[in-house]
């Protein structure tokens, strides 16, 4: 990586997306403008310059590839889990997932 600041942002809704999917994406200038839109709206921000690097390769509204689903599937859960969203989304560990 060059040092250039790089943000990606993602958007999924487990209600109608399969899979989360790339709603922005930028470096410089444009990922400050990103980051700032999250906080203004309330988005958790994760930083992974490892993950951002994989994610900045992908076009604006392409699907996340399976290699890296786990790593997104748990910044999800972890996101929800702090939202105390979790069971609402996922089902609770007793009752198995929420249904689709």
């Amino acid at each position: 990586m060059n040092g250039r600041r790089q943000a990606v942002a993602l958007k999924w809704d487990p209600l109608t997306d399969a899979i989360p999917s790339v709603a922005a994406r930028g470096a410089g200038d444009l990922a400050d403008a990103i980051v700032r839109k999250a906080r203004e709206l309330g988005i958790p921000i994760r930083e992974d310059r490892e993950l951002v690097q994989i994610l900045s390769l992908l076009d604006v509204g392409e699907g996340i590839p399976p290699e890296i689903e786990t790593a997104i599937a748990e910044i999800l859960a972890f996101i929800y889990w702090t939202h105390g969203r979790y069971e609402e989304v996922f089902g609770s560990p007793e009752s198995g997932p929420a249904p689709a």
